[in-house]
């Protein structure tokens, strides 16, 4: 049984040499599709052998700025496998965020493209400790202030001197994955490899993921939930196809294709893709959610189009990996629910003081258990706020344990099923109530009026802060601010109404883990000056 992240490549090597690891059908045209687990595995070994030839210290970082390929992959698992952490980088990020990131984690390493590379050089300046880069891609090398290796030639001279690991448990320091905060710097979350190898054995049991199955990793591999698809993918001995898409049809085709079994989006790019037409027959067995609420319109669209497809709906934190799940057989009964505790997690609710909810009482969500991160890097504040002792603890128990308190308000019901209210800092305040904008999201989906929308409180004089709406039309649908206003009103208390209303003729503003942009759209409402009533 695996302990450490990159066993779970080892030990399917060992017992199924030939199963297919990975496959990216759309990368590198004329080069190898498929890589087996023994392959994989090989690469893996190489890579890290050839990082502690460089001189990789023990839980030393080791950045990762790559779209999904084969590279990214097996620098990530290179680096754990070596004892040191990776830092995967979302490849949609400017230079000057890339500096931040490897300048608030030390990071010594940094693993990218020829390409890339090329737009880095001032941004480096800022980044004290790296001392090594490594392109893939070409074989000529550019040039650089720092030390320069291609990866072919870091593989190979892995494969020639094969060196020991650093000695690593399973309670070590496996990655940091670097989290959007609603106001501030992305903070860093420390995730040991006993989070990384429970969250993925728990997802792939309730999944009932097997070797047969073929996952499609859409999302990026620096967030949380994208990481999960490989993770969730080799813990099953099952094949992880990547997919750098430009068109949401292009989704669609690979899904035939490459006879997925597994799909995992958020709820953006879930509203996109139930507006398209999916062929009659479908091999996915599931399809997955989270990252925010799914519609109760988006999910009927996708019923009808995928009716042997199973649906299952989740709520996570990166501080937690993954928290909750909704059952497929759960969801005709309670569609608006994020399910219960997934396997060796426990999920409680609790009042400000800590003591319990009683049940439909809203509460915050408090997460505690083996997927419990090591707190934020280098940030002992925000660390102290976020990772604390639970009120209740046994008895003669004299060193605390530390839950994740996520933030989110949710309440559980008599049956022990949590609903999502809120996250307490979207929160709106207005006429001395606290509104949730995803009540009153729910509310404008269901109207079939709008694709998107996004509710935002702005401030305002009389009522400290108002709701505005900006949403994007329905496909087929002329919609105007009069028509949504009557839908609103039909269905929402007099203070839930949204007083501004924008609607845009392009699709709202993506982060770059595909979640709808709240802070950018919360600064391009203030920059209006009210201008958008």
């Amino acid at each position: 049984m695996a302990t450490l992240l990159h066993d779970f490549i080892f030990e399917t090597a060992q017992r199924a040499p030939g199963t297919p690891a990975l496959s990216y059908p759309a990368a590198y045209p004329s080069q190898e599709k498929l890589l087996s687990y023994t392959e994989l595995a090989r690469r893996v070994r190489d890579c890290a052998s050839a990082l502690l030839s460089l001189g990789l210290r023990r839980a030393e970082r080791v950045a990762v700025y790559l779209e999904k390929c084969p590279e990214n992959v097996t620098a990530m698992f290179g680096a754990a496998a070596a004892g040191g952490v990776f830092v995967p980088v979302n490849p949609l990020l400017k230079p000057q965020q890339l500096a931040y990131i490897l300048a608030d984690c030390n990071v010594s390493i940094l693993v990218t493209s020829r390409e890339r590379l090329a737009q880095l050089a001032p941004a480096l300046a800022a980044c004290p400790d790296l001392r090594t880069i490594i392109v893939t891609g070409h074989d000529e090398l550019p040039a650089s202030a720092l030390p320069i290796m291609a990866w072919k030639s870091l593989l190979a001279a892995g494969a020639d001197i094969p060196m020991a690991p650093h000695v690593v448990i399973d309670t070590d320091m496996a990655a940091i994955l670097y989290t959007s905060g609603s106001t501030g710097r992305p903070k860093g979350v420390v995730l040991s490899h006993r989070n990384m190898v429970s969250g993925a054995l728990s997802v792939a049991s309730y999944l009932r993921n097997t070797p047969e199955d073929r996952i499609l990793c859409v999302l990026p591999l620096s967030f949380d939930y994208g990481l999960s698809q490989l993770t969730t993918a080799f813990a099953s001995g099952a094949c992880a196809v990547l997919m750098n898409y430009l068109l949401l049809r292009d989704i669609i085709e690979t899904v035939e294709q490459e006879a997925i079994t597994g799909l995992a989006a958020v709820p953006p790019l879930w509203i996109q893709l139930s507006q398209l037409s999916w062929p009659l027959s479908s091999p996915l067995r599931y399809i997955t959610n989270s990252g925010g609420a799914m519609q109760r319109s988006t999910i009927e669209h996708l019923r009808l189009s995928l009716p042997r497809t199973q649906i299952f709906l989740m709520y996570g934190l990166t501080e937690a990996f993954r928290s909750t799940y909704l059952a497929p057989e759960q969801l005709e009964r309670r569609p608006d629910s994020i399910g219960q505790a997934i396997p060796n997690a426990e999920v409680l609710v609790l009042r400000p003081d800590g003591s319990v909810c009683e049940a439909d009482e809203p509460g915050e969500l408090v997460h505690r258990g083996a997927l419990v991160a090591l707190g934020y890097w280098n940030d002992a504040a925000r660390t102290a706020e976020r990772f604390k002792p639970l009120p209740a603890q046994t008895a003669g128990l004299v060193v605390p344990e530390l839950a994740v308190w996520s933030g989110d308000t949710v309440r559980r019901d008599a049956d022990g099923y949590l609903y999502f209210v809120g996250r307490n800092d979207d929160m709106i305040k207005t006429s001395g109530y606290r509104v949730s904008p995803a009540e009153v999201e729910e509310v404008v989906y269901a109207s079939g009026l709008v694709g998107e929308a996004a509710a935002l409180g702005v401030p305002h004089p009389v009522l400290g802060a108002a709701i505005a709406l900006l949403v994007t039309a329905a496909p087929g649908v002329e919609l105007s601010r009069d028509a949504l206003l009557a839908a609103c009103r039909l269905r929402l208390p007099a203070y839930m109404v949204p007083v501004y209303i924008v609607i845009r003729g392009d699709c709202l503003p993506r982060n770059p883990n595909g979640k709808i942009d709240r802070p950018l759209l919360a600064a391009e409402l203030a920059a209006a000056h009210g201008d958008h009533t």
